[in-house]
């Protein structure tokens, strides 16, 4: 039976499941994978599953926040996920970062979706095997990396990032960022904590591996072919995590 939302099913998907925000950075990952067979592309849910390296492997898109992230995460489960990794895109707090992975250790759940699973006191803690191996992954690669404390928010105009309304309405994002800094926090994102929180919960190993394209409040984005070559690397490193994971560790799935 195929589940409400993604079309999904116990036969359509493997093991391991990347999640990727952007539906369209699925296409750039099934251009890597061997034998690509199209799931389903239902609202912001685009799923394949192929092979990288002979592991079978699902991707599929989330679409933004934390809400549809919580779907994609319980019909992946449903359908047989043991290893998620979130694949995307973050806003680094720092100015050295822009084109480096961030990897995160741990996340500030100021989304509230996770808060229906779970009360607030719960960590949102990523599985240190696969963000170990993931370090190891991207340094193969040569790229760099930091592993840091992310925070998750539900509001992109309203916590992250100017709009012609949060200027009008007298919104000032400089002390939410400010405060972040102040305790460590090294990214934000809309999804990672969420994912991170019902994995644990649901006992699959999970992950997020995003790539830093903007900084603060925007001040510095990556743009055309930096971007294109970053989230390039981004799928290709998620795909190679997996597989270096899956030699190292797949036996005690």
């Amino acid at each position: 039976m195929k589940t409400l939302y993604m079309g999904a099913s116990p036969e359509t998907v493997g093991s391991y499941v990347i999640f990727s925000g952007d539906p369209w950075r699925v296409e750039v990952v099934k251009q890597y994978l061997d034998n690509p067979q199209k799931v389903a592309f239902q609202r912001e849910f685009n799923t394949y599953t192929g092979t990288y390296k002979g592991v079978r492997i699902t991707v599929t898109s989330t679409g933004i926040g934390a809400p549809s992230a919580a779907i994609a995460m319980e019909e992946m489960y449903e359908a047989g996920m043991k290893v998620a990794v979130r694949m995307g895109t973050a806003m680094a707090l720092r100015d050295d970062m822009l084109g480096k992975f961030i990897i995160p250790i741990a996340a500030m759940r100021r989304e509230s979706t996770s808060n229906t699973y779970v009360e607030p006191s719960y960590p949102a803690v990523a599985d240190l095997e696969l963000v170990n191996v993931m370090n190891e992954t991207v340094t193969q690669m040569g790229a760099e990396y930091e592993n840091g404390i992310n925070c998750t928010m539900d509001g992109f105009y309203t916590q992250t990032h100017d709009s012609k309304f949060s200027l009008e309405f007298g919104r000032d994002m400089a002390p939410g960022f400010a405060e972040l800094k102040k305790l460590g926090v090294i990214g934000c994102d809309m999804e990672t904590s969420c994912i991170l929180t019902v994995g644990r919960l649901m006992g699959v190993k999970s992950c997020v591996l995003t790539m830093t394209t903007v900084l603060e409040n925007l001040k510095e984005v990556l743009k055309g072919q930096d971007r294109t070559d970053a989230e390039d690397l981004l799928c290709r490193a998620a795909l190679e995590g997996i597989y270096n994971y899956h030699v190292k560790y797949g036996d005690k799935l």
